[in-house]
């Protein structure tokens, strides 16, 4: 696995991240088929500490060639630190120095410990409204679409990551999180 840094350029200006977290997030590079079939890279940022499942989860991606439409940095153009453009995209992605939407709260995104995958086929509801905005209701049998059952789900919480598709008061098919225990 290749690690690169990321540079001070990449901060948030808007949200500007401390230096003991910004520090610790690492550009994981990874292979996987787009939705044409092609084969494709892309990076997700991650905190250093979940950076081996997030490469482990790449392979399996690709080895089991799971369509991806996109894994840019959110920090690149064209998103530059903005989560709805990366999700109306459908854009693979990790690390965002943001509040969970809504709230003052921050999301995992902002520690690095959060990843989103095809928002657009996995999105979230809560309270009868689907984000990304148009995107349509879940289908797990889409293609793209992570399944309850998928070997995604079974991998990453086989390693203590929590999927968004099993919460109760709304549904986040596209978030995985691995809290600090």
């Amino acid at each position: 696995m290749i690690l690169g840094k990321l540079s001070q350029e990449e901060q948030n200006p808007a949200a500007p991240c401390p230096p003991e977290v910004f520090e610790r997030q690492v550009m994981v590079p990874g292979r996987f088929y787009t939705f044409g079939r092609r084969k494709s890279a892309g990076v997700i940022v991650v905190d250093r500490g979940v950076a081996d499942e997030i490469t482990e989860l790449f392979d399996m991606i690709f080895a089991h060639r799971f369509p991806i439409a996109s894994a840019i940095p959110i920090s690149y153009p064209p998103f530059r630190w903005n989560d709805e453009r990366s999700m109306i995209a459908n854009n693979t992605s990790g690390f965002n120095y943001r509040a969970i939407a809504g709230t003052n709260r921050l999301s995992w995104h902002a520690l690095g410990r959060a990843i989103d995958i095809n928002p657009w086929f996995n999105p979230l509801e809560k309270n009868g409204v689907v984000r990304p905005a148009g995107a349509e209701r879940y289908d797990p049998t889409r293609r793209g679409a992570i399944a309850p059952d998928s070997f995604i789900v079974r991998f990453l919480k086989a390693h203590d990551w929590e999927w968004g598709g099993d919460w109760r008061d709304y549904k986040d098919y596209q978030h995985f999180q691995k809290p600090l225990h």
